[in-house]
């Protein structure tokens, strides 16, 4: 990041010294990880003085109730998945945050109007756009490429182990749009019961050939390993993976399911002034642009958009050529649903 921003930053010296001088800041790890230090973490820490501690989860809520519900709470900041943002929210595990207290723009544009639609929620700002993509090594296929969605699905035609993330989400929509189900419709066929048999049934024929994975890391790992041919994995590491070691890899955009993270702050942290004062720096224009330079998600401000390096841009989930056949994800509709198809998928992988 080119300078600290100076906004908040007597609010966030402020908020520094009212308590102990740490924050425990829990993301997913590997390089989204490393991006968030580079971009919020060291420059909140140079700015605060406040000593920012990293610690990696696999994503959820369980830890946080757990935490909350013993009154010791120890993650003073979280980043989530939206779905997961609203289901700790309605059952009050999360503080609630007023846009009005986010930084506006840099041209003094509200912040409220500067996010994304779906950014802001009761309980969350989202921080980044991410997005799960169909990838593949070239090494596995030198003739004809996978290119669609249904590709990933074809394993008479492209041959090989797949890795997918072990969660109903995101699979059940690939499913469903695999078996042509058009982009439109896929939430409302998923509110059936037999859309939901549907697409456990397109998942079926595929199953004996999936290595699940829970951690983001390991998508691309097994990818470079070739322990698998294709892979869903998040579009960010995939792309660091090309760049920074020169792995083989090629996405599919097609199809590509997109979301945004969002920071919260569980309820009863004793560090929560601090807590949100890191929250309102983090989710700055700047910060979050810088943020996009070190791993290829979108931010989630317009005012950011333009901020980013211009090299960068082409392989963001939001660029125009990647964006044409994207789903984003309902995390309403997953905070609905979650608890059910949770259920339903483990049954299914136990079977």
């Amino acid at each position: 990041m080119k300078g600290t921003p100076l906004l908040l930053l007597s609010t966030l010296i402020c908020a520094s010294a009212m308590a102990d001088n740490s924050l425990t800041v829990v993301s997913y790890g590997g390089n989204l990880t490393n991006a968030q230090i580079q971009a919020a973490h060291k420059p909140f820490s140079a700015a605060t003085g406040t000593h920012v501690i990293s610690e990696d989860y696999s994503g959820g809520i369980a830890q946080i109730k757990t935490q909350v519900d013993s009154k010791h709470v120890t993650w003073d900041v979280v980043d989530a998945e939206l779905p997961n943002v609203i289901r700790a929210c309605n059952s009050g595990l999360l503080e609630r945050i007023d846009p009005a207290t986010l930084a506006p723009a840099p041209d003094g544009t509200p912040a409220a109007k500067d996010f994304l639609p779906g950014a802001l929620t009761d309980c969350g700002v989202a921080n980044y756009v991410w997005s799960t993509v169909v990838a593949f090594n070239t090494k596995a296929f030198k003739g004809e490429q996978p290119k669609t969605l249904a590709d990933f699905f074809d394993i008479k035609h492209f041959p090989g182990k797949r890795a997918m993330r072990k969660a109903p989400q995101v699979n059940l929509e690939w499913a469903l749009m695999a078996d042509g189900v058009p982009r439109d419709q896929v939430y409302a066929t998923l509110s059936t019961e037999a859309g939901v048999d549907r697409a456990f049934a397109k998942l079926d024929t595929i199953k004996k050939d999936v290595i699940w994975w829970e951690a983001g890391a390991q998508a691309p790992q097994l990818l470079a390993d070739g322990e698998v041919s294709m892979i869903s994995g998040y579009s960010g590491r995939i792309v660091i993976a090309q760049r920074k070691e020169q792995q083989p890899f090629k996405i599919v955009w097609d199809g590509q399911v997109y979301d945004m993270d969002a920071w919260t702050v569980p309820v009863g942290n004793p560090k929560k002034d601090q807590a949100m004062a890191f929250l309102k720096f983090a989710t700055q224009s700047s910060v979050l642009a810088d943020q996009s330079n070190y791993i290829a998600y979108g931010p989630t401000r317009i005012s950011s958009q333009a901020l980013v390096d211009p090299k960068v841009r082409p392989d963001l989930p939001t660029s125009p050529e990647n964006f044409a056949t994207a789903l984003q994800l309902d995390s309403v509709w997953w905070g609905d649903h979650s608890d059910e198809l949770n259920e339903r998928f483990n049954a299914w992988l136990a079977r």
